[in-house]
């Protein structure tokens, strides 16, 4: 009887070694997979880097289209305020990598000065304003933050202004 028992510990024993050095295999071979992905990213990927869940970036001709400021929605200074819904988009050219990626990193400065801009006028003032008036402002305010270039004109792909 203690023979039988022996044996079947010893079998346990085997097969729990067996899978445990299968397991511990298997997480080596993800590590590698992981280091050399890691790896192959870091020092051999020319693209630009997508720096948010959404895509930041859309394809154009001679450049691409940055899209990363996203919708706002602005209160106006009315007393009863009204609201401002504005997408801003425009183009950048990728090749330049030190600018693509200050861009992203003031997008939360983008979405404050649009904010402080709109939020500044009630909508009597806001619908008398041209368009082309409005890019213009929110241009050099945009500008006038930028350090490695600068952007040349902005598109809106929403602009409506609600009392």
């Amino acid at each position: 009887m203690k023979t039988t028992i022996k044996t079947t510990e010893k079998r346990e024993s085997q097969k729990l070694l067996f899978i445990y050095r299968s397991l511990i295999i298997i997480f080596i071979i993800f590590g590698i997979i992981f280091i050399g992905g890691t790896i192959q990213r870091l020092f051999f990927h020319t693209g630009v880097p997508n720096s948010s869940p959404t895509n930041t970036y859309q394809e154009a001709e001679g450049g691409q289209i940055f899209t990363g400021i996203g919708p706002n929605r602005v209160s106006t200074a009315d007393f009863q305020p009204g609201m401002v819904i504005i997408y801003v988009t425009f183009m950048y050219y990728p090749e330049d990598r030190a600018f693509s990626e200050e861009l992203v990193l003031r997008v939360t400065e983008f979405r404050q000065i649009i904010r402080d801009y709109f939020g500044s006028f009630p909508v009597s003032e806001l619908k008398i304003l041209s368009e082309d008036k409005i890019k213009a402002e929110l241009l050099n305010q945009f500008n006038a933050i930028l350090r490695l270039g600068q952007i040349e004109a902005l598109y809106f792909s929403d602009f409506l202004v609600v009392e």
